[in-house]
Order: structure tokens, then sequence, then C-alpha cells
């Protein structure tokens, strides 16, 4: 007899696949403080093109498809720390 398809598990979803790296993270953070893409790109002194390439690499590495998920995926991941005035 045929096995039921209804209880099979999923395969466990691999992890985090790549790291950022330190510029993603910079670029990060200032996203997470706020700032467009183009306020970035002049931070860095980098082309609001690049700064699109680099935010789309990082969503692409963490698995998500916005800015929202973005943040809130490195915020549960540790990638960014949420710092509390006092």
């Amino acid at each position: 007899s045929r096995k039921s398809l209804a209880n099979l598990e999923p395969p466990p979803r691999a992890k985090r696949p790549e790291a950022l790296t330190s510029r993603e993270q910079e670029l990060l953070e200032l996203i997470w403080a706020g700032f467009k893409n183009k306020e970035v790109a002049l931070r860095l002194k980098i082309s609001v093109k690049t700064v699109e390439a680099h935010r789309a690499n990082m969503m692409k590495k963490l698995r998500v498809s916005n800015t929202a998920q973005l943040l809130k995926t490195a915020i549960q991941d540790g990638i960014i720390e949420i710092r509390r005035a006092s």
C-alpha cells in the first residue's frame, strides 16, 4: 500500500547561509539608523547603485524580501544590536 504524504516532515531548513561582510554590516547600521540609499551612498562615498547592490545581497543572504524583514532578521540573528537610550 502507498504511504500517506500527509505525515512526512519537511527537511530541516538550512541555517542562514552566509555571514554579512563588514561593509554590509556597516550599511545595515545606517539603514537601521534611518538613512535613505542616497544618504548612505554619500556617507560611505559610494554610488547609490552600489548601496542598492549591497542591500540586495544582504536580503538574498538572509533570505528576506523587504527592508522590514531584513532589519527584523538582523536583530533576531544578533547582526545588529538595539541600543536603548539610558
